[in-house]
């Protein structure tokens, strides 16, 4: 009987996200499902096949005669190059940096390939913004605007209560959620109830508040600067530690009491932003009630990122920023599109992931990734990010994984901090209860740089390693089982409290466990 029920309710699942939502004749139903999943097989594929078709025109055949190989090669030559392909790749990485200049012009993407407000899928939840995807499933929706010290103009998103809650009343319990780089509020909403953590975290009782990074989609604006000047685009995420993050828990404070106890969960660089946070402006450390970190960014010395190839380019900040963009960083750039043919392999709906910034710099999950949530994705995914953050993580690989404030140079360092080297966040003096979350599959946040971190920690609750090898970085946001692997856990560590620390060793082994 299981095979049947699960079919039923695969057709009602895609019927709820039709374009009409409210169908309730059987034949509609079947036509509903042949639609939906014709539009969105066309819509991978015409993405597909538009990508494929550039990077064999424009990229596939510079990109094999830098690596030596040849469309007549037979298979055994091709197994001979697969053995120092690494080798070779880094090499020819810094052949195609160095003559970039001579091919920037005509290495350009169409702008077919860019936009996806035509992708041929008649849904228009996805172009929905963040409050509208938690209007339409059914939870209240609410927007807040907050000013940094330093001027920019920041739009914070908020679930105040459960929507199934009977008094409607805003709870004391509170967490606020901060999205890693090129993301934004949107990411924790997309996958939808029971299965989005924001949901998940209402239905638990929870006041939601989602932030937004300053340049992102929701907080694009200064009370002075133009968003086209370099002023504006002059900061790292060491300037939202300072001065975003602050400003956001200091308006929660406001409007809820200043003896509320706020939980913060972050992803990736919303973790560098709370570890920044807590090392150099000591009082949040109890402001704050606990942190949970999701994939955690702090050292950064043993990554699988395509990000490493830039590391050792870090020191000249200007070539760089002219490769990926003098303000923000540019999703089509030369040096992106070179990155996605290393990173990935072009197929179908691959292609279309491959050719995304996030999932060329943290990897992508197939078994995990719930392919029916692409589109709305793309629509939110780049969300914005200065090129200077990715300097700032770029740097943080080649100086042996230090964390620190942005390196400008000996003599920048001089006149911005007063010392030769920039200096380090002082992890070891954050006394918050945080519990770390990695997984063993991670691009960006390794099992050895984690359980450095939690070493560092003066208050730490657990480092929880997720029990599946494939899991990665990305897969804490969107992954089909991050409920039941990540989110379970994370709500019992909430639940039960901040004083009880778990053991590196014994969190290991458990996760072991049931990995087999």
């Amino acid at each position: 009987m299981k095979l049947p029920v699960l079919f039923v309710s695969t057709l009602i699942l895609l019927l709820s996200f039709s374009e009409c939502g409210s169908t309730t004749w059987f034949p509609n139903i079947v036509d509903s499902f042949t639609n939906r999943t014709s539009q969105i097989t066309t819509y991978v594929r015409e993405k597909g096949r538009n990508l494929k078709n550039y990077y064999v025109q424009n990229v596939r055949t510079k990109i094999n005669s830098y690596l030596g190989i040849h469309p007549n090669h037979t298979s055994t030559t091709i197994t001979a190059d697969v053995k120092d392909k690494d080798a070779r790749v880094k090499r020819k990485f810094r052949d195609f940096l160095e003559d970039v200049p001579k091919r920037e012009a005509r290495g350009k993407i169409s702008d077919e390939t860019e936009n996806t407000e035509n992708c041929g899928i008649d849904d228009p939840t996805i172009q929905f913004s963040t409050p509208q995807l938690i209007a339409f499933n059914g939870y209240p929706a609410e927007s807040h605007t907050v000013m940094t010290s330093d001027g920019y103009i920041l739009t914070v998103h908020r679930i105040p209560y459960n929507k199934k809650g009977p008094l409607k009343s805003v709870p004391r319990k509170t967490v606020l959620l901060h999205h890693g780089l090129l993301g934004s509020s949107a990411d924790w909403v997309i996958a939808g109830p029971k299965k989005g953590l924001a949901y998940i975290l209402s239905d638990a009782g929870y006041d939601v508040w989602l932030a937004n990074v300053r340049g992102n989609t929701y907080s694009r604006a200064h009370v002075s600067r133009s968003i086209d000047s370099y002023a504006f685009w002059n900061f790292t995420f060491h300037e939202v530690s300072q001065h975003d993050l602050p400003a956001v828990i200091d308006y929660i404070m406001d409007i809820k009491g200043w003896d509320v106890k706020i939980n913060y969960i972050g992803h990736s660089m919303g973790t560098s932003i709370m570890f920044a946070l807590l090392s150099t402006k000591p009082q949040y450390n109890k402001i704050l009630r606990a942190g949970f970190a999701l994939a955690p960014v702090a050292y950064m010395s043993d990554i699988k990122s395509p990000l490493k190839l830039l590391a050792k380019f870090s020191d000249n900040i200007a070539y760089l920023m002219k490769l990926l963009g003098a303000n923000e960083f540019l999703p089509q750039s030369t040096v992106l599109r070179w990155l996605s043919k290393y990173a990935c392999e072009i197929n179908h709906y691959e292609a279309v992931i491959c050719e995304n910034s996030l999932f060329v710099l943290c990897g992508h999950d197939a078994k995990q990734f719930n392919k029916t949530l692409l589109p709305l994705i793309l629509n939110h995914t780049p969300a914005g990010a200065s090129t200077k953050t990715l300097i700032h993580y770029a740097q943080e690989i080649k100086n042996e994984g230090r964390f620190q404030q942005f390196d400008y140079g000996t003599t920048g360092n001089i006149k911005q901090y007063g010392q030769l080297t920039p200096p380090e966040y002082s992890v070891h003096k954050i006394t918050l209860p945080i519990a770390l979350f990695s997984a063993q599959n991670d691009w960006l946040s390794s099992i050895t740089d984690v359980t450095n971190l939690y070493a560092q920690l003066e208050n730490p609750i657990a480092h929880y390693i997720v029990p599946l090898k494939e899991f990665n970085h990305i897969d804490f946001l969107w992954a089909v089982d991050a409920p039941t692997l990540v989110y379970a856990k994370l709500l019992q560590l909430m639940e039960e409290g901040i004083g009880r620390r778990t053991s590196m060793y014994t969190t290991a082994v458990e996760s072991n466990v049931v990995d087999e």
